[in-house]
């Protein structure tokens, strides 16, 4: 305001609904801004239809008020639509701002306009706190506290400007109320005190002192009220001594009058704020939830209720009805039955108690000996913390009701009313008027009957009148004048009790005489008084909204109401239920064909569902719940409650009554112990029918949102909206804003007995949608039937869970409660979400299998939640024991899974919770049962649990709460116990003091959670199926980044080892530690350590353990190169010498024909003769060639040795070809099984094995068709020997060392000792010699090009022929130049390059390749994730060229599959990619290098010029600084002679020029034939992603070939995949059948009568698969439905190779079912994008 212009305040009112805030809150205006602001003010009316637009004129005309209001502000108003999008309305309202403007001669209100009034103001507050309050004649000074806490004496002041000067009596009680407010730091004039905001976790109420700084009176008496502590109203502000020194006081204290004068001011002077000033200043400054939730709480601490209000400014008085809405009272007349009803329904006899003048007599003190004398029903001058300076009650109406409790002692024997005026009643007319009216007996208390009395006309008035009328007279004695219906009563010097008991005995006279009723909702019959229900538009159209809403049951039978209009959740969300759990506990003989019946129903189910209609009614509430009006929303959801409440009461209460009366029957019988009698069964029967009608008779909220997840459900499923459904998806919005408003949500339909994972998983993603994804503590909270669960939660945080005796609906509920800003940091949560539950061991299931629905739901609510509450009730040992065997058996579940929740017994209903020893005593009890029951469970859970500490953290001390009754006496006028309330706030304290300490979950995670517990629940064994998504979510992310952090430091490993590798081939390092790699790897391991700080110890062991064992492999690799290095020592030192031999041979010759007059011919035929005569003499000395090889004829050389001749018939005749061992359908063939019983000795095995052709039936052994588990075994056996010699094969580093028969000697033999170590183990067979040969063969052909290719590189390099040849060109170079007189500093330049040429090529290639290998991983869809998403483009490439064999070699030889995979996609990527990315990168490097060696070059002539050198040095100085990129040394050119090199600048010239050229010619030559060609096979693209990629886990199910998704070689753990397959697809078939089995592993292990045969005689469950032992022993299979549709598609699509290819069908019982059929191509597709 200081720096800013404001050109007019738009004031907005509804139109044709002006208020009384309306009013008030121009008043406000004129009062903070000044009378100045007038001027700019302009009224802005509202309309929501165009019609109402014209109305504005007619209001004008009948209404005064809003005529008065317009010429206040200069007669300035405009219309607009209530959106504010008519153009039209809006231009005239820019007119019309911009004329006001201008009237004001373009003058705005400043600051210095706002400044001076808030100045007056301060002075005016000032003097209000200051001024004398001059009440009445009678009143004495009173003392006021200040804005600043200070009390004084009052002073008549005439105030500033905002305020009239006359100090007339209301004006005083005016200046009073105002300096309240101000005190409480309340704003009068908006309803800034809201209930969503006092119920978020704050810290107001964790001090139990009954005295509290004035800033926290307000939030703590709420608080403590929220909680149902009555002692709220006795709370007080901190007592402070606000008087001046007494040594300063002019008075001498030592006059005994004079003390006793100034110890009377000081009291006066320290008088606190009034209890009921408290009450009633949050009451006018609550929103209108607040104000429900506090007459709510007020009435259930047995207070009297606010029934008429006045405005404390205004006067206006208010009936607020609607804050009545919520209460209902149960009572009990003698001879009849309880009784429930709204009280604002209930018609009751009503006795109304006022006054006349000044009383001695309290009335409030006097009416609550009449109703209840143990308690202060309503609040009197007597109470703690009264005082005088009370300011906000007189005018206020308070009721209350006395209940009978249907016995002797009641003080009346039917409910009545009780109605208190508070102050003069002839102060307050129009309060009088109602009351007296609607009374049945008027009680009035004055000091005496005075005819000049100005109230003795409406005395006279009520004894005249019919009505009962009794007279309290404070100034008479004890004479008593009784007429009919007429009390006179003295009470001058009387007893209390005596007064009490004879004020009743008239009452009551009165009352048998009189026929009148009281009715609360008839209040609002009477005119002149605001009915706030009216008054809030969002209320009114709420309630409007709920009463169409509720016209349209027309009054059906409350049993057929669901049927009717909530069709969604009846029978078909019920059967779909029930078959949902089938489908999970499959029974012990089903088949797949059984379970695809059962998903085929499930689905007919849902659709049958989404066909139902949405009725009329539920159309309604979802159209009024997309209002934008979240007030309103609130007001219609509470209204619609309340209304259903109404609806269903009457028939509810019959009901329950023949309920009871059955049940008592059936108690009657049982008590005969004739359980057999049909009389009984007869009552049982019935009782069963009753309890059955009383669940369909319920209908409330929450079944209207169950319908609309229903609703929401079956639109999903079938992924479109209903006709009269727009947008179904924005269903569980609606479920989210209401429990951001505080409404609790059904999490689980206790009804079905099943969670609604979908619907509750869109309402989370809501949730995360509009708050955030916020962290949650869960506190859930489990207890018997009628526990007290839903009264402690509502105490404890001001929830709105039904509380009632039994079970009006069963399951479990979600409540959301915001922490407030404060306390955020102390819990480091945002919210807590409170989940409730059904009573456990309920009456009305009694009767059916109550055991397994507990342990389920106690398992489900203990695993959702951060802490339990573990409700117990009174100290009935048997029933304690019913609990905590649940409780320790759900918590015995979460510690086996690795949820970690935390518990507290929380014990109710204890007589004496102070008594220490007691309390002690019942610890110790509690701990021996818990133990116990821990045993019993653990034995349950196969669990070695012996204690209830091994199951979970808990502090016996710490962690039990005792509770004291919940009643303070007998209800129903019982308040709340203090004691209660205490512990309820101790309990807090612990439950905020454990979220501290606790982790919590994101609402994400949450929604994980539940679908985890729900799924794992669903099935038979919990333990064994449950699924952690929150850890499998968590791990795939992990897996994704350990993906990126395996490869970046492989990557960064890689440059180290070509640097490395580089230093050694140079001989410039002789020895390679590891610490040396560590030490180089470093940076990068750092930087992947400071990533991996958020994700815990388990993954940064995993990246060590990578990290280690990729230096490890590394090391080994450079030592095999310094191993090499020294063996090829020879071989390079001999070419090295040809080399110089011919550079100073042909040097000579050129010397020779440098003087002759010589052509080019001529030199060309002299060079030629010359190279002819060297390369004979080469070939003469080195005597020998490198030739070329053939892997097969080597490998069969080798067999025929082994064999020695004896080679098996017909196996290898001339021209045939061996069997491919990895394409083998069937291994049976290549085996003899061992007889049974019988141990071969050694000589027998060995002859077994050398003679083949024997008869398989003789002495050794016998044929037969291998098991497929055998089958099985015997595929991994060969895929690990093949995949062991590809690492001997690579270690061979042929491309350097060259091709030796030995290679293949090697690893033949490494598979011999193979073969026998696998004959000697368990198996019950001996292969043939056949399997030996061909295994040796097949390995030999797949490995065939590798070293062919190997040894191509070698040749190229080593023959001296061949290398020398390649050279030619560059030698007739140098022989030209020497010829033509060049230098020979020239001609050592040019040497040096053409030396480096072939060092660049290499180094250029290499780091090519390596670049190119990132950006695949980066930009190839297929390898830019780990080797799952690898896994996914490698099916959907099958899926489309549709080749039967390549899904067999995927199937059984993975590892090959994927090698070959890689390698077809780099082969793709470089011929596509090869000019716009391939070619660039690698002129790039080209370009790189040349800057390096010429920059070497010239650092190096620089480093000889310093030193004074010669070409000696420059040639050490410039190879060390190329050792790290080039294998480049001084013993390349140590035969070269250079002595007479001198000139370095020259030399640099020549290596520019010939380096330039040379480069050149290498790019030239670049290619995409030549890129593979050129590089060593280690180098290339393909085979650093294989060495990436397939570094992991390649073990395969042992039942259907599924690979362990683990991404670590030899891991620890269980082997696990997260999708099985169709085990037919590995050939597994029914025993003694053709049939080929159409399970699937999950489905498998859940079956409970089915077999499988490891070793052809054991026989084995499935569900027991481990103990098979064996591989069978590694491997987690989990029981669930998770199976890749995939696998269906493909049995379907390929069931006839498959059929062929096993010599088995799908028939009989492995009949594929019809529902597999459906699947297409595409939805194999989506299945894979969807899972993997």
């Amino acid at each position: 305001m200081n720096e800013n212009e404001i050109h007019i305040f738009i004031f907005v009112v509804r139109l044709g609904q002006l208020t009384d805030a309306d009013k008030m809150g121009l008043e406000w205006l004129q009062r903070v801004f000044g009378d100045k602001v007038l001027q700019f003010v302009m009224i802005l009316f509202t309309y929501e239809r165009y019609e109402e637009h014209d109305t504005i004129k007619d209001d004008l005309k009948n209404n005064p008020d809003l005529e008065q209001l317009i010429k206040k502000c200069g007669g300035r108003y405009q219309t607009c639509n209530k959106m504010m999008n008519n153009q039209s309305d809006m231009r005239d309202l820019m007119k019309k701002i911009e004329h006001l403007f201008n009237e004001n001669q373009q003058q705005c209100y400043t600051g210095e306009m706002f400044n001076t009034e808030s100045i007056q103001t301060k002075d005016l507050k000032n003097s209000i706190c200051e001024s004398e309050p001059t009440i009445n004649k009678e009143r004495k000074k009173e003392i006021i506290p200040s804005e600043t806490g200070e009390k004084h004496w009052g002073k008549n002041t005439n105030f500033g400007t905002g305020f009239r000067p006359d100090l007339n009596l209301q004006q005083e009680e005016t200046k009073k109320m105002y300096c309240l407010f101000d005190i409480l730091h309340l704003d009068r004039n908006c309803k800034n005190l809201r209930a969503a905001d006092v119920l978020q976790i704050n810290t107001y109420a964790e001090q139990s002192h009954e005295s509290f700084a004035v800033e926290r009176l307000v939030q703590t008496f709420i608080q403590k009220l929220v909680m149902m502590d009555y002692r709220a109203r006795y709370i007080k502000a901190n007592e402070q001594d606000h008087t001046e020194q007494t040594d300063n006081d002019s008075e001498d204290e030592s006059d005994i009058f004079n003390a006793v004068f100034l110890s009377n001011k000081r009291k006066s002077q320290s008088e606190g704020i009034h209890p009921m000033d408290v009450q009633m200043a949050v009451f006018h400054c609550a929103d209108g939830f607040l104000k429900q939730l506090m007459v709510t709480k007020l009435s259930q601490c047995q207070y009297a209720l606010p029934l008429l209000v006045p405005d404390p400014f205004t006067q206006q008085t208010e009936f607020p009805l609607w804050t009545f809405r919520q209460i209902s009272k149960s009572w009990k007349m003698r001879n009849t039955n309880n009784e429930t009803q709204p009280i604002y329904k209930a018609e009751t006899p009503m006795v109304f108690f006022f006054r006349f003048g000044s009383v001695s007599s309290s009335k409030s003190q006097l009416m609550n000996s009449l109703i209840n004398e143990k308690h202060n029903t309503f609040f009197h001058r007597n109470c703690s913390g009264s005082s005088r300076t009370r300011v906000l009650m007189d005018g206020v109406v308070e009721i209350a009701w006395f209940y009978p409790s249907g016995k002797n002692t009641d003080k009346f024997t039917e409910c009545v009313a009780f109605c208190n005026l508070h102050g003069d009643a002839g102060d307050h007319e129009k309060q009088l008027q109602i009351l007296t009216e609607m009374s049945s007996v008027n009680v009035v208390l004055l000091p005496q009957l005075d005819r000049n009395d100005k109230s003795a006309t409406i005395i006279k008035n009520l004894y005249t009148n019919k009505k009962p009328l009794i007279c309290l007279l404070t100034k008479v004695d004890s004479a008593t004048d009784k007429k009919k219906g007429k009390f006179i009563i003295g009470l001058k010097d009387r007893n209390q009790s005596e007064v009490s008991e004879e004020l009743r005995s008239a009452i009551k006279d009165c009352l048998s005489e009189s026929s009148s009723t009281f009715r609360l909702e008839d209040v609002s019959k009477h005119s002149g008084i605001r009915i706030d229900e009216e008054d809030d538009d969002d209320c009114r159209r709420g309630r409007e909204a709920a009463q169409q809403m509720m016209s349209l049951l027309e009054k059906k039978d409350l049993r057929e109401i669901k049927e009717s209009f909530l069709p969604h959740q009846g029978k078909l969300w019920h059967q779909w239920s029930q078959k949902n759990k089938e489908l999970h506990r499959p029974r012990a003989d089903e088949t797949e064909v059984d379970i695809s019946r059962k998903q085929t129903d499930s689905r007919k189910k849902r659709e049958q569902q989404y066909e139902s209609d949405i009725s009329q009614f539920m159309k309604f509430f979802i159209k009024e719940m997309n209002s934008d009006s979240e007030n309103k929303n609130i007001y219609f959801l509470k209204w619609l409650k309340i209304l259903m409440d109404e609806y269903i009461s009457d028939d509810l209460s019959a009901l329950h009554q023949i309920y009871n009366e059955k049940w008592s029957t059936v108690l009657k019988l049982n008590e005969n112990f004739d359980y057999e009698s049909e009389q009984l069964k007869t009552a049982q029967t019935e009782l069963e029918k009753i309890s059955e009608e009383l669940q369909d008779a319920n209908f409330g909220l929450e079944h209207i949102m169950r319908e609309i997840g229903q609703i929401y459900e079956s639109c999903s499923f079938v992924k479109k909206n209903k006709k009269d459904l727009k947008d179904f998806s924005s269903l569980p919005s609606l479920a989210a804003e209401m429990m951001i408003s505080g409404f609790p949500l059904e999490l689980m339909d206790g009804d079905a007995a099943h969670v609604p994972v979908i619907w509750i998983s869109a309402v989370l993603d809501q949730l995360i949608q509009k708050l955030g994804d916020q962290r949650v503590f869960v506190l859930s909270v489990l207890g018997l039937q009628s526990s007290g669960k839903s009264t402690m939660l509502n105490a404890m945080f001001g929830l709105q869970f039904a509380v009632s005796a039994g079970r009006c609906t069963r399951g479990a509920f979600m409540q959301l409660i915001r922490v407030s800003d404060e306390m955020k940091p102390q819990i480091n949560f945002d919210y807590i979400l409170v989940v409730d539950t059904e009573g456990l061991r309920a009456l009305e299931l009694a009767r059916r299998s109550t055991q397994l629905h507990d342990n389920e739901l106690a398992t489900f609510v203990v695993g959702i939640g951060n802490l339990t509450l573990i409700n117990i009730f009174g100290e009935n040992p048997s029933e304690m024991q019913d609990i905590l065997q649940i409780a320790v058996q759900a918590f015995m579940r979460m510690k086996k899974v690795r949820l970690n929740p935390s518990c507290v017994f929380v014990h109710q209903n204890v007589s004496d919770v102070t008594a220490g020893e007691k309390n002690m005593e019942g610890r110790r009890r509690l701990q021996e049962i818990l133990d116990e029951m821990t045993k019993l469970a653990a034995e349950e859970e196969v669990c070695d649990a012996q204690r209830f500490s091994d199951v979970i953290r808990f502090d016996v001390q710490n962690d039990v709460k005792y509770f004291a009754h919940l009643w303070e006496g007998n209800p129903p006028m019982a308040p709340p116990n203090p004691n209660y309330c205490e512990n309820i706030q101790e309990l807090k304290k612990t439950i905020v003091s454990h979220a501290s300490k606790s982790d919590g979950m994101m609402l994400k995670d949450l929604k994980d959670r539940i679908k985890d517990l729900w799924e794992a629940l669903l099935k038979e064994h919990f333990i064994f199926n449950f699924r952690n998504s929150l850890e499998i979510s968590a791990y795939r992310k992990l897996e994704t980044e350990y993906s990126k952090w395996s490869w970046s430091l492989r990557s960064a490993l890689l440059k180290i080892e070509y640097k490395l590798h580089n230093k050694i081939e140079n001989e410039a390092i002789h020895e390679v530690e590891e610490k040396d790699l560590q030490r180089e790897l470093m940076e990068t391991s750092e930087k992947v350590t400071n990533i991996l700080i958020q994700w815990k110890t388990s993954f940064e062991i995993k990246i060590k353990e990578l990290q280690e064992n990729i230096v490890r492999e590394t090391k080994r690799k450079l030592n095999e190169i310094l191993q090499q290095r020294d063996m090829k020592k020879k071989i390079d030192a001999q070419r090295t010498d040809h080399e110089n031999t011919l550079y100073e041979k042909s040097k000579e010759l050129a010397l020779k024909l440098k003087d002759k007059p010589n052509d080019e011919e001529t030199l060309k035929r002299e060079f030629d003769w010359f190279w002819k005569q060297c390369m004979n003499k080469i070939i003469t000395d080195t005597q020998t060639s490198i030739k070329n090889i053939d892997i097969l004829t080597d490998g069969k050389r080798l067999l025929c040795d082994i064999y020695q001749g004896r080679l098996p018939v017909d196996h290898w005749e001339e021209g045939t070809e061996y069997k491919n061992i990895f394409m083998v359908t069937n291994y049976s063939q290549y085996v003899i099984f061992k007889r049974s019983k019988i141990t071969l000795t050694k000589r027998e095995s060995i002859e077994a094995k050398n003679d083949a052709s024997r008869t398989v039936n003789e002495t050794f052994g016998f044929a037969q068709p291998l098991s497929p588990e055998n089958e099985i075994h015997v595929r991994t056996f060969v895929n690990d020997v093949a995949q062991q010699t590809d690492k001997m094969i690579q270690s061979f580093n042929i491309s350097k060392m060259g091709y030796n028969i030995s290679c293949i000697q090697q690893f033949t033999d490494y598979i011999k000792r193979r073969v026998t170590e696998h004959q000697e183990g368990r198996v019950k067979y001996v292969f043939k010699n056949e399997f030996f040969m061909d295994l040796v063969l097949s390995i030999c052909k797949r490995a065939n090009k590798i070293i062919t290719d190997q040894h191509r590189l070698f040749r190229e390099s080593n023959d001296p022929v061949l290398y020398l040849e390649r050279k030619r060109e560059e030698y007739y170079s140098i022989f030209q130049k020497y010829c033509h007189g060049a230098t020979s500093t020239a001609i050592f330049g040019e040497i040096i390059c053409q030396k480096l040429k072939e060092p660049i090529e290499q180094s250029v290639y290499k780091k090519t390749a390596r670049d190119l290998t990132d950006e695949m991983r980066t930009n190839c869809e297929s390898m830019n994730g780990n080797r799952s998403n690898l896994e996914k483009h490698i099916l959907k490439i099958l899926a489309e060229n549709a080749t039967f064999d390549k899904y067999m070699n995927y199937i059984h030889n993975p590892r090959d599959h994927f090698k070959s995979f890689i390698r077809d996609e780099v082969s793709r990527y470089i011929t596509d990619k090869f000019s716009l990315s391939v070619l660039p990168k690698m002129k790039e490097n080209i370009k790189l290098l040349q800057q390096k060696i010429m920059k070497a070059a010239h650092e190096s002539t620089e480093h000889v010029q310093v030193n004074s050198g010669d070409v000696g040095l420059w040639l050490k100085s410039y190879t060390q600084q190329l050792s790290d990129e080039l294998i480049f040394s001084e013993k390349d050119l140590s035969g070269v002679k250079h002595d007479d090199v001198d000139d370095f600048k020259l030399l640099e010239d020549v290596m520019v020029k010939e380096l330039t050229a040379i480069m050149s010619d290498i790019s030239s030559k670049f290619s995409t034939e030549t890129f593979p060609v050129k590089l060593d096979c280690k180098y290339k693209p393909d085979e650093l992603l294989i060495d990436y990629f397939c570094q992991c886990c390649w073990v395969q199910c042992p039942f259907c070939t599924a690979i362990c998704t683990n991404t670590i070689e030899n891991h620890h753990g269980d082997h696990s995949v997260s999708f099985h397959r169709v085990i037919g697809l590995n050939g597994i078939h029914f025993l003694n059948t053709s049939n080929l089995s159409t399970y699937i592993c999950t489905s498998a292990v859940a079956n409970s009568n089915l077999y499988f045969y490891p070793n052809d005689s054991d026989k084995v469950l499935w569900r027991d698969y481990r103990s098979a032992g064996g591989v069978y022993a590694d491997w987690s299979i989990t029981s669930d439905l998770s199976e890749l549709p995939y696998w269906k598609w493909f049995v379907c699509r390929f069931q006839e190779d498959l059929e062929k290819h096993y010599k088995n069908t799908f028939e009989g019982s492995g009949k594929i079912p019809d529902e597999w059929k459906q699947y297409t191509k595409q939805d194999a597709f989506d299945s894979l994008d969807k899972y993997i």
